[in-house]
C-alpha cells in the first residue's frame, strides 16, 4: 500500500513536472521555435539583403549571381524532400533538425571570410541547403505542438514570429552600412543572432525531448499514406505557388513604370512583410474555426494583387502589396496546417518534404514563366498570375465537401 501511495505520488511529481505534455507547455514549445526562427531569419535575411552586391565585389557577374540564387534554391528544396524522408526512416528528428540549423545558420557569418565569389558562393549554397534539411522536421514536430493549440494558430504564431526576424535582419545590416561599415562587417555581427538561433533551438531540444507526444490532432482525412486527397491537396498548392509573382518581379514593374518613387519600393516590401506576420496569426485562428474556408478567402484575396499591382497606379499598388502579404501569411501558416491535417503521424516529416519541394519547384517555373511573359505583355502576366491562383480554390471548395 505505501509503495502504491509513493508511487502514486510519484506519479503525480512527474506530471507536474517539466515533461508534462499540456497546453502551455505546446505554447511554450512553439515560442521557442518561433524565437529560433525569428533570430534564424534576422540572420538569413540579413545576408539575403546584400549577398548580390558582395558576390558583385569579388568580380561575379549578374549572370553567376543569377545562376547562384537559383542552384541555392533548387539544393534546398531538394534537400527538403531528402531530410523528410529520413527523419521518418530514421526518427532522428532533432538530430536532423540541428544538424540543419547549424549549416544554415554559421555558414551566413563565415561569409566574411570569404576571399573569391566561388567561396561565397558555396557558403550561400551551403545555407540554403542547411535550411532545407531543417525546415520539414522543424515543421513536423511544431505540428505536433500545434495539435494542443489549434493548428492554424500554433502554425500562425511560429510564422509571426519568423516573419518579424525577416524584418529585423536586413534592419540591421541597413543600420552596420548606414555607419560606415562594410559587408564584411556585415556578415560579421549576423553571427550574434546565428548563436541565440542555436541556443534557443538546444533549449527547446532539452526541454522538450519528444514533442511528439504533444500530438492531439484527430486522425488524417485518409490514412492510407499518402493518399489521393493528399496529392490533390499538393495540386492547389503547385497552382498557387505558379501564379504567385516574387517581389522581384513587382518592384521590377513599380521602377520601370515610375509608379511611384524608388525609396518607396522597400517601404512597401516591409509592409507586405509586416501584413505577412500578422496574416499568417489571424488567418491561422480563421482556420482553427472554419477550416479550409480560411485558405480560400486569403487565395481569393492573393489572386487580386497581381492585377493591382502591374496594373494600377500608386493606390492600387499599395493595395495589392498588402492582398500579396496575406496571400505570404496564408501559405507560410495555414498552407502547413493544412498538410498536418491531412498526413499520417508515421509520415508527418515525408509530407512536409513533399509540400516544400511541389511548392519550390511550382514557384521556379512560375516565376520564370511570368518573367519571360513580361516581357510581351504586363496584361497577360496579371491575368496568367490571377488565373493559376484562382485554379486551385475549385480543389479547395472539393476539399470543403470533404471536410464536412
Amino acid at each position: 500500500m505505501r509503495a502504491e501511495k509513493n508511487g502514486g505520488k510519484g506519479a503525480e511529481k512527474k506530471e507536474g513536472s517539466r515533461f508534462a505534455l499540456t497546453r502551455s507547455r505546446a505554447v511554450l514549445f512553439i515560442v521557442l521555435l518561433g524565437v529560433t526562427s525569428l533570430f534564424g531569419d534576422m540572420t538569413y535575411e540579413g545576408a539575403r539583403s546584400i549577398a548580390g552586391p558582395y558576390l558583385g565585389l569579388f568580380g561575379a557577374t549578374a549572370v553567376v549571381i543569377g545562376v547562384v540564387s537559383g542552384l541555392g534554391e533548387f539544393v534546398g528544396y531538394a534537400a527538403r524532400l531528402f531530410s523528410g524522408y529520413l527523419s521518418d526512416r530514421t526518427r532522428r528528428y532533432w538530430a536532423i533538425a540541428i544538424s540543419g540549423y547549424a549549416v544554415n545558420l554559421f555558414a551566413v557569418p563565415l561569409l566574411a571570410l570569404a576571399g573569391s565569389w566561388q567561396i561565397a558562393a558555396l557558403l550561400l549554397i551551403a545555407e540554403r541547403t542547411g535550411r532545407g534539411v531543417r525546415s520539414p522536421v522543424r515543421d513536423a514536430m511544431l505540428s505536433h505542438a500545434a495539435s494542443r493549440t489549434g493548428l492554424g494558430w500554433g502554425f500562425g504564431l511560429h510564422q509571426a514570429l519568423d516573419q518579424t526576424g525577416a524584418v529585423l535582419g536586413p534592419l540591421a545590416i541597413a543600420a552596420v552600412l548606414y555607419f560606415g561599415n562594410g559587408y564584411r562587417r556585415g556578415f560579421a555581427v549576423l553571427l550574434l543572432p546565428a548563436a541565440a538561433a542555436l541556443s534557443m533551438l538546444l533549449l527547446a531540444r532539452f526541454e522538450f525531448p519528444r514533442p511528439r507526444d504533444f500530438d492531439l490532432s484527430p486522425p488524417p482525412l485518409e490514412t492510407a499514406g499518402f493518399a489521393p486527397l493528399f496529392r490533390i491537396y499538393l495540386l492547389a498548392v503547385a497552382f498557387i505557388a505558379a501564379g504567385y509573382a516574387d517581389f522581384p518581379l513587382i518592384a521590377y514593374r513599380f521602377a520601370s513604370a515610375k509608379i511611384m518613387p524608388v525609396a518607396f519600393v522597400p517601404l512597401l516590401f516591409a509592409l507586405a512583410n509586416g501584413i505577412d506576420g500578422a496574416a499568417g496569426l489571424l488567418l491561422g485562428r480563421l482556420y482553427d474555426r472554419i477550416g479550409i474556408k480560411a485558405m480560400i478567402l486569403a487565395t481569393a484575396l492573393s489572386a487580386l494583387a497581381a492585377p493591382l499591382v502591374f496594373l494600377g497606379g500608386f493606390k492600387a499598388a499599395a493595395l495589392g502589396m498588402a492582398f500579396w502579404g496575406v496571400g505570404m501569411g496564408a501559405q507560410e501558416g495555414v498552407m502547413r496546417a493544412v498538410i498536418a491535417r491531412l498526413a499520417p503521424l508515421d509520415r508527418r516529416a515525408t509530407a512536409f518534404g513533399l509540400f516544400n519541394a511541389v511548392f519550390g519547384l511550382a514557384w521556379f517555373v512560375g516565376s520564370a514563366l511570368l518573367g519571360l511573359l513580361y516581357v510581351y505583355s504586363v496584361v497577360a502576366v496579371a491575368f496568367l498570375s490571377l488565373f493559376l491562383q484562382a485554379s486551385s480554390l475549385p480543389v479547395f471548395f472539393w476539399l470543403l465537401r470533404k471536410e464536412r
